[in-house]
């Protein structure tokens, strides 16, 4: 969840190069020259992302006619790197998406990484929190963002508890381990890296799921993002982009064991166990229930934008059919 703190990462000085359309042909050979693309990250690699560097290794973009280089944000995040045309394509939330566009920033959502939201409220089985009711009387570490008490209110008013009697600390950089054993009773987090970690070393936590108490917070979280720009301009570019994407997690979804293999060598500085263990788990839930990789829902968008204004954490409502788009998707299904 500290995507929303921002990344110490140098991402300018490799942003420079962007550029759009399909593959031109080479004046002097004859032959088709790559577009160079740019995929920006919402965070450090992590099997969120497998499907990009399956992409990327197996030469699915090269197949589009495209030379695609993907690098972590830097402090401006993916949202602003795209929506300034700095980067073509990039990862966010649909959280963020939706609070960008209200802002009147330009930028779309063309397929959702996961079907359905993993996070959840985690802790250590022997702090005995089983549900939001429990919260009361405990301390909870986040960073520090509205959502997050709105998130809880509804939890706990939902389990007939009072929000009032939770602590809130700021966790800064400080990871889930670290802070619920030392600073906190527990924290929001992503199963598929942190849940899956904790299996690891054999660390027993109770998950509240957000999914599990609202059909409005069972958003898509992340997404794959473009620009209103390059849709209108370059729309081959775009079909070229999620075609090679969706190819790549396709892939990873029948066959997670490569996949991972895929990642660590793409990004050796990860923990192997930790990322064939996360592929493992994570990989049927990239489609999950629907009929292709990627697919959205204009209800999944419109009930989380519904719950978002009645909690003021964005002020106008959202232009649900501008947001999102399935048109770039392949059109068989899997």
């Amino acid at each position: 969840m500290r995507k929303w703190l921002g990344i110490a990462a140098m991402a300018a000085l490799v942003l420079g190069g962007c550029s759009s359309g399909t593959a031109d042909q080479d004046k002097d050979t004859g032959k088709n020259e790559l577009k160079k693309v740019t995929m920006v990250l919402d965070w450090t690699p992590n099997t969120n992302h497998t499907g990009l560097y399956v992409a990327q290794e197996k030469g699915y973009f090269e197949e589009q006619g495209l030379d695609v280089e993907i690098v972590m944000p830097g402090e401006a995040g993916a949202n602003q790197l795209v929506a300034s045309n700095e980067a073509e394509f990039g990862i966010s939330a649909q959280e963020s998406l939706t609070e960008a566009r209200v802002q009147g920033i330009p930028i779309v959502s063309v397929a959702a990484v996961i079907q359905h939201n993993t996070s959840g409220f985690a802790s250590p089985a022997e702090k005995n929190i089983r549900s939001p009711k429990d919260y009361e009387g405990k301390t909870y570490g986040g960073w520090g963002a509205p959502v997050e008490e709105a998130v809880l209110s509804t939890l706990m008013e939902g389990d007939g508890a009072d929000i009032s009697k939770l602590e809130f600390l700021n966790m800064g950089n400080t990871d889930f381990f670290t802070a619920v054993e030392r600073d906190v009773d527990f924290a929001w987090i992503y199963y598929g890296w942190d849940g899956i970690e904790a299996e690891l070393r054999e660390i027993d936590l109770n998950i509240q799921y957000l999914a599990d108490f609202s059909d409005e917070l069972d958003y898509y979280t992340p997404v794959m993002i473009t620009s209103e720009k390059l849709i209108n301009q370059d729309p081959d570019l775009v079909s070229a982009f999620v075609a090679a994407a969706s190819k790549g997690y396709e892939y990873s979804i029948d066959h997670p064991e490569e996949a991972a293999d895929i990642l660590i060598g793409e990004v050796p500085e990860l923990d192997e166990e930790l990322v064939r263990a996360s592929q493992k788990w994570l990989s049927p839930k990239y489609r999950d229930d629907a009929d292709r990789w990627g697919e959205q829902k204009e209800s999944v968008w419109a009930g989380y934008a519904k719950w978002m204004h009645e909690h003021g954490l964005i002020e106008e409502e959202l232009d649900v059919e501008a947001a999102f788009t399935n048109e770039f998707l392949p059109k068989e299904e899997k």
